[in-house]
């Protein structure tokens, strides 16, 4: 264990980060302590250990000042759905909790389906989340045997993109949607719409607001990696944010 103490930043900014699949967001975010030896460090919507992409890490005073402006940015997800069997975590991780056939359909019966989960949807939320209820996160509660009331949140859904058909009972596709949209639900409303179950066997977001993936550092080399190496990737933060514009109906 190194001997140095954790301390404040050398720089303030955004550090963009590439999580790996079966990585939690925690365990990132523990490495990137360790590897610069800052004490916190904030972050704009964490994501599933089944899920891969972008991670938004806020480092030192300017940037975690301005994590309530990171965490409200749409965020965009690829994903692919599986047909016909539920988990349920709604996610491959999850234990099997009930199948049911798959009726014919077509891409265009899909992407009908996904018209009617455009705009403000009321989504379920899943049993395992990080959501609390008294204090305690409904995960905690779900593995413990707990009985939990479904609860629903409204999300503003902006696109569905790049549907495909694939083998298997798969449906690929793109989803564009406000903070705060759990995808494991909306492949599983998105099963149900088209008169089945289903649940999401892979996940990778690539975009929050204009931040792109494409531009973030492997999360699987934080931790050999040295102080400079990843202040050198860090983005500055604007010290202003321009008011949001209203929009005419």
């Amino acid at each position: 264990m190194s001997s140095k103490k954790f301390g404040k930043p050398l720089i303030s900014g955004l550090f963009l980060v590439d999580k790996p699949k079966d990585y939690a967001s925690h365990d990132i975010i523990i490495l990137t302590r360790k590897a610069l030896h800052v004490k916190k460090i904030g972050h704009s919507g964490t994501l599933d250990p089944m899920a891969s992409g972008l991670l938004l890490l806020l480092v030192g005073r300017d940037a975690t000042k301005q994590q309530d402006y990171f965490l409200k940015q749409t965020k965009t997800y690829d994903a692919v759905l599986e047909l016909g069997r539920e988990t349920d975590t709604w996610d491959a991780y999850g234990e099997e909790t009930q199948t049911a056939p798959i009726p014919p359909f077509t891409l265009q019966d899909v992407q009908q389906a996904t018209q009617t989960l455009t705009g403000e949807v009321e989504q379920p939320i899943p049993f395992f989340s990080a959501k609390k209820i008294g204090g305690e996160r409904m995960y905690d509660l779900a593995r413990n045997g707990h009985e939990i009331e479904r609860r629903y949140n409204t999300v503003r859904i902006l696109q569905w993109s790049n549907i495909t058909l694939l083998p298997n009972n798969q449906i690929a596709f793109t989803l564009t949607c406000s903070c705060g949209t759990y995808v494991r639900s909306m492949g599983w409303m998105l099963a149900q719409k088209l008169g089945t179950t289903g649940h999401i066997c892979a996940l990778r977001r690539t975009r929050i607001g204009d931040l792109d993936v494409k531009d973030a550092f492997d999360g699987a080399l934080i931790k050999d990696s040295t102080p400079g190496t990843i202040y050198s990737r860090f983005i500055p933060v604007p010290q202003s944010r321009p008011e949001p514009q209203a929009h005419e109906n």
